[in-house]
């Protein structure tokens, strides 16, 4: 199957299930036949519309982090570069990063393909939106409506991840 059907498959199975969810989930608070059907057509159409631009997102950014490798331990560091430059700061920092420079050669083998971190900007992006567009829409039931959409997106969002990842060849490491 093509990226293209299977993208729009996709995209079909997202409208009518979202918009079978959002009217059942709001006919739990009212009996108002055009505000069930709108908030329907709303999260229907907003979820077939993000399935199309997180899947663009997603294959985006695995393209950009699936070379990549994130160790926790140095995340601390980088955030710690931002703050005042005191001479106490200063001392405190160079400590750190001498532990942290031992214990790299060690920690070496721990570490996080960066393509784990891909899923997280589509996920927020889509988040972000839903919650939005459903508060513009006054949707009465809210949480109920857009909660499922943004688990279901994480758990798609990582498995499609990591389908992207297993189909590439794997590219011997040189070593020079």
């Amino acid at each position: 199957m093509s990226s293209n059907v299977r993208l729009a498959l996709s995209a079909i199975i997202s409208f009518v299930f979202y918009f079978a969810w959002s009217y059942w989930a709001n006919s739990l608070v009212t009996d108002n036949v055009n505000v069930l059907l709108r908030s329907a057509f709303v999260q229907g159409s907003l979820s077939a519309t993000i399935t199309i631009l997180f899947t663009f997102i997603l294959e985006k950014t695995v393209g950009k982090f699936e070379k990549s490798y994130v160790s926790l331990v140095f995340i601390v560091p980088i955030i710690c570069t931002v703050h005042s430059k005191t001479k106490q700061n200063i001392a405190i920092f160079k400590t750190f990063k001498s532990i942290l420079d031992k214990s790299a050669t060690y920690l070496s083998n721990n570490s996080l393909p960066g393509a784990a971190f891909a899923p997280l900007l589509p996920i927020g992006i889509q988040g972000a939106i839903a919650i939005t567009v459903n508060i513009a829409n006054q949707t009465p039931n809210l949480w109920l409506t857009v909660a499922p959409s943004i688990i279901i997106t994480a758990i798609y969002g990582y498995i499609y991840t990591f389908t992207l990842l297993l189909s590439k060849p794997v590219q011997p490491v040189s070593q020079d």
